[in-house]
C-alpha cells in the first residue's frame, strides 16, 4: 500500500485544541474528511483542511487515484512552547505559555472507490456592482436627469451627513 504523508510544523494552536478536530477524521475517505472539516467552526479546521488538500496533491503527484484515498492516521504532537509574561498588579508577572503543535497526516490507498456522499463545490465570488457617478445639477433640466440617473442614497449616507437638514 502507498502511504502519502503531509506534515505541518509549528502550528500556533495548542495540540489539545487541534486533536479535538482531528480525532474524527481517522478512517474516513478524503471527500468525507474534507466535508467534515468544512463544517467545523474551530480555528484549526481550515488549517487541517489545507493540510489534507496538500496530502491529496502529493498523492496526485505520485499518480495515485484521489478517490481511493482514506485517512490512515493523524498525529498531533507538541511543538516548542513560546514563553512570555503578563504584567499583573503590584509589580508581579504571570507566565504565559504559547503552545505550538506539529501535525502529521497519513493517507492510504484503499482497495475500492467509495461512492461520494457529498458534492463539495468551490466558493463562488460575487461580482461588484458598478457605481453610478453623481452629477451636481445646475439647472432645472439637469435635476430631472439626475433623478433618472442617480440612485437613492443609502442608510448610512442619510444618517451620518456632515450637515444637519
Amino acid at each position: 500500500m502507498n502511504k502519502i504523508r503531509a506534515k505541518l510544523n509549528y502550528l500556533k494552536i495548542t495540540p489539545r485544541k487541534v486533536r479535538l478536530v482531528v480525532n474524527g477524521l481517522k478512517g474516513l475517505s478524503v471527500i468525507e474528511a474534507e466535508a467534515q472539516l468544512l463544517i467545523r467552526n474551530q480555528r484549526s479546521a481550515p488549517v487541517i483542511l489545507k493540510l489534507l488538500r496538500s496530502a491529496v496533491a502529493n498523492a496526485k503527484n505520485k499518480k495515485v487515484d484521489a478517490n481511493k484515498l482514506v485517512v490512515d492516521s493523524v498525529l498531533v504532537n507538541q511543538g516548542p512552547i513560546i514563553k512570555r509574561f503578563l504584567p499583573r498588579a503590584q509589580g508581579r508577572a504571570t507566565p504565559l505559555q504559547k503552545k505550538t503543535s506539529h501535525v502529521l497526516l497519513t493517507l492510504v490507498e484503499g482497495e475500492q472507490v467509495k461512492p461520494a456522499r457529498f458534492n463539495i463545490l468551490p466558493p463562488v465570488k460575487k461580482e461588484k456592482k458598478e457605481k453610478v457617478k453623481k452629477i451636481k445639477p445646475k439647472t432645472v433640466e439637469a435635476k430631472e436627469t439626475k433623478a433618472a440617473v442617480e440612485e437613492k442614497p443609502g442608510f448610512f449616507r442619510r444618517v451620518f451627513r456632515r450637515k444637519s437638514v
